[in-house]
């Protein structure tokens, strides 16, 4: 039996977002009980948790073959993750790139039991710190974010302080 495969083509809306100063940051209020901690990038949680928090909304990291999570940790040697935890259960995780003068948040996200339970705020919060405190002499923590995410991302990005610096169309298949 032969079947037939369609892809289709959508328009992806792209949204950049920075923030240029430490001092920008917007906190939410702490909640008791969620940490963010160093994550070891060889730990089979990356592209364990990196997947599962990806998956409702497509991403690539719901589906990387062993050999392109390689090719993913190789693409920036200086590559971090962190771990989300929520009483001591993984909630979700974070991936940076860190450079010189700039940190790229390359991943955020929680895990689907973790959504809609009042935790993104402050677990953006405790993303952005550790982005700045990755690179003394960075001058910017930006990312990207897009339709592919959960529609409260960009929000989210906004009330933390980020601000768009640039959108841009895209096409997925």
């Amino acid at each position: 039996m032969n079947e037939t495969v369609t892809y289709v083509e959508m328009t992806d809306p792209v949204t950049y977002v920075e923030m240029t100063d430490p001092a920008q940051l917007v906190a939410a209020d702490p909640v008791p009980g969620l940490t963010l901690d160093a994550l070891d990038r060889t730990s089979p949680l990356v592209p364990d948790i990196l997947a599962r928090v990806g998956a409702p909304y497509g991403w690539k990291s719901s589906r990387r073959t062993p050999a392109e999570w390689q090719t993913w940790r190789a693409e920036n040697p200086r590559r971090t993750f962190a771990l989300l935890t929520f009483t001591s259960d993984p909630a979700g995780i974070v991936a940076y790139d860190p450079h010189d003068h700039e940190v790229e948040i390359k991943s955020f996200g929680l895990l689907p039991d973790f959504v809609g339970k009042g935790l993104g705020g402050y677990a953006l919060t405790l993303a952005i710190q550790r982005a700045w405190a990755l690179s003394p002499t960075a001058t910017r923590v930006w990312l990207h974010t897009s339709s592919f995410d959960h529609p409260n991302a960009l929000p989210n990005y906004h009330r933390r302080g980020f601000r768009t610096y640039k959108t841009e169309q895209t096409t997925r298949t």
